[in-house]
């Protein structure tokens, strides 16, 4: 039987949406189809009552709470502290010192473009929070974690002329007085987050201090089925290096993750942006991921701060990164933390063509012609094997009165059909597979490219021209999906045609399956395909031309 290019054509196109589907899985958190399921452990819990009192996983608490400490007290009188620099709009309940808001001034919200992206916040179902404080105990009770009320110390809440703006507050419990002092830099990012521990009895005390990041199990608002991403906790060690959990495995209590460490960070990412505590570098801690209950999940590291000698103070400095998953930013802060720009199995080829496409963009200054540009490029880089490829397909379509001769001769032997054709293939010096090539050589490229545009923050919002205000949504309007259908159709009448008429009205619907399925992905894939398109018609056009038979 013939083998041709529109049958590895559809088998090409069958791969790619398996490949996208198990990908869609994978960032999902599901098991992916191409690996056996691993036999699930439950995440050890530390043990609970003992001198530094750290989290336990076993225990189901309310909301808000972390498993080893007392429930919250009696409500008292706390006021929220709104810190304003040019990135961000932070609000810190003096309610446990926790960072309850997050506004990026920088970023437009997904959903409502007249709002700013907002990362933490306390609103409804909608829970993600950053929250910090000691576990353990004195003769003198619990010591201060973040359900204690603290109290503020006066001081500017605005960067204005200054680099740098403070927050600093204070709250004893337990014979021990905990300092958070929150700083906020100009430009940046980071959040530096400094404890100071004083033990104000006259007793040895071994307190250990927590950081941990609260959020709700759902997925984020404009999150859809064809354009679902990644949300959840993650974090990095030296040892085990990039983890990916899942709400559903934690709720579980099946989350398997490096539970030391003395280096790394913990984080929850979502789409294009990610909060990640960075504690002190070379300094030993247990890494814990529990769930709270209503939908609400935790992780967290604990750290041992030593004994606290009567009248002695303690200190840590820490850092959070929240923010968008910028490559250079994310690279700067701490090793690894730019892993959490999740491109899944295409990496190894979706890190140079965003470093491709960052460089294009640093001369042209938009993503839109940006991705023209690189469409360009790859057409070049490709050129020689493309123009086999089409050189072929030629010679196929000035052979294919000779191949309809055939199977008019051998209808009713296959074998002596097959054998007849791959001898017309070889004495007019033809590749049958030559033209399927330039289709099979890209197809890497471009699921790559999906990924780049589902983890590229540089591109969320990005506009190209008239109705396509976000390369990384889908077009609005289905423009770019119909020249696409377009282009392919007038593409196939420049291909020699399937003497199957059950074949031809096949390679007929092509195009249009294509450009539904392309409904839903982002309009600069799209847009990559129908300039790809484009410049093939234009190089086949100009080959087939020239093979051409005289009249």
């Amino acid at each position: 039987m013939e083998i041709n290019k529109r049958t590895i054509l559809w088998i090409v196109f069958a791969v790619s949406l398996v490949v996208l589907w198990n990908d869609w899985m994978v960032a999902n958190g599901k098991q992916s189809m191409f690996s056996a399921q691993p036999p699930a452990k439950v995440a050890q819990a530390p043990n609970p009552a003992k001198p530094n009192d750290l989290p336990t996983a076993a225990t189901q608490t309310p909301a808000g709470t972390v498993p080893g400490t007392p429930a919250a007290p009696a409500p008292v009188q706390t006021q929220v502290i709104t810190v304003s620099t040019d990135v961000y709009k932070v609000d810190i309940d003096t309610a446990g010192g926790v960072i309850r808001r997050l506004e990026l001034l920088k970023y437009r919200d997904k959903v409502d473009q007249t709002k700013n992206q907002v990362l933490f916040q306390a609103n409804g179902p909608r829970v993600y929070l950053a929250q910090t404080g000691l576990t353990g105990a004195s003769a003198a009770g619990v010591l201060p974690n973040h359900n204690t009320p603290f109290t503020v110390r006066p001081g500017p809440r605005a960067l204005d002329s200054n680099n740098q703006v403070q927050v600093v507050l204070d709250a004893e419990q337990g014979g021990v007085r905990l300092t958070k002092t929150f700083t906020f830099k100009r430009n940046d990012y980071v959040i530096d987050v400094r404890h100071d521990v004083t033990n104000l009895t006259q007793a040895p005390v071994t307190p250990s201090l927590y950081f941990q990041l609260e959020h709700d199990g759902m997925k984020p608002e404009g999150d859809t089925y064809f354009n679902s991403s990644y949300t959840g906790p993650t974090l990095w060690t030296p040892e085990e290096h990039y983890q990916k959990l899942t709400f559903e495995k934690i709720g579980k209590g099946s989350a398997e993750h490096a539970k030391t460490a003395k280096d790394g960070w913990i984080a929850i990412s979502q789409h294009f942006f990610v909060s990640a505590f960075i504690p002190p570098a070379n300094t030993q801690r247990d890494i814990y991921t529990k769930s709270l209950g209503n939908n609400l999940f935790a992780i967290g590291a604990v750290e041992p701060l030593g004994t606290v000698a009567p009248g002695a103070t303690v200190s840590n400095a820490a850092r959070l990164y929240s923010g968008p998953q910028v490559q250079s930013l994310l690279e700067g802060v701490t090793p690894g933390l730019d892993l959490v720009r999740d491109y899944a199995w295409a990496a190894i080829i979706a890190k140079p063509i965003f470093a491709t496409m960052n460089w294009l963009h640093s001369m042209i200054g938009n993503w839109g012609w940006t991705i023209i540009a690189f469409t360009i490029l790859i057409k070049l880089l490709f050129f020689p094997l493309s123009a086999a490829g089409y050189r072929s397909m030629a010679k196929m379509k000035t052979v294919t009165p000779k191949m309809q001769a055939i199977r008019e001769r051998f209808k009713n032997d296959p074998v002596k059909m097959q054998q007849a054709t791959m001898e017309l293939y070889k004495a007019e010096k033809i590749n049958p597979l030559g033209g399927c090539l330039p289709i099979l050589v890209q197809m890497p490229v471009f699921l790559a490219l999906y990924w780049v545009l589902q983890a590229a923050v540089e591109m969320r919002g990005a506009p190209w021209v008239g109705w396509i205000h976000d390369l990384t949504a889908p077009d609005p309007y289905f423009i770019l999906p119909i020249l696409y259908a377009i282009s392919m159709f007038i593409t196939q009448k420049l291909n020699p045609q399937p003497a199957d008429p059950v074949q031809a009205k096949m390679m007929m619907f092509m195009p249009l399956a294509f450009s539904v399925i392309f409904l839903f992905f982002p309009s600069g894939l799209v847009l990559y395909w129908v300039v790809n398109n484009l410049i093939s018609m234009a190089q086949q056009y100009v080959i087939t031309k020239k093979f051409a038979p005289a009249k």
